[in-house]
């Protein structure tokens, strides 16, 4: 497995259809990841730059969709990270109503994240201790 093969995010095939879906109707798209109680909890997907990072997150991937022109950024709050930071997020999409804020929530559809502890091939490749 090569560095540029390896990544913290990756996105199901349904969620890649209803990001292209988001993107058509709202153009370059962004996840923040808070880990917060409720809402926070799920990957909240904004249009790119409508929801504000700083110092307090960390950018895990810039994901590329096809048929997305733009990458999709997914941010963490950098809390969170320190708690996942040995786990690959895969981003995918099921039915019923999610956070309120997040741009699928008109669709009938919510986010949520897979998760699995990344390998010990991984994390020497992403050089984490």
């Amino acid at each position: 497995m090569a560095t540029d093969e390896v990544s913290r995010v990756a996105v199901t095939p349904a969620a890649e259809d209803l990001l292209r879906t988001l993107y058509a109707a709202n153009g370059p798209l962004m996840f923040h990841q808070s880990g917060g109680c409720c809402d926070g909890s799920s990957p909240m997907c904004y249009i790119e730059g409508e929801f504000r990072t700083g110092a307090s997150d960390v950018l895990l991937a810039a994901l590329e969709v096809d048929g997305v022109t733009e990458p999709v950024t997914f941010w963490m709050s950098r809390d969170q990270f320190q708690r996942w930071r040995h786990t690959h997020l895969t981003v995918d999409v099921v039915s019923g109503r999610g956070g309120g804020f997040s741009l699928e929530a008109p669709e009938g559809m919510r986010f949520l994240i897979r998760s699995r502890l990344l390998t010990s091939e991984e994390v020497s490749l992403l050089g984490e201790p």
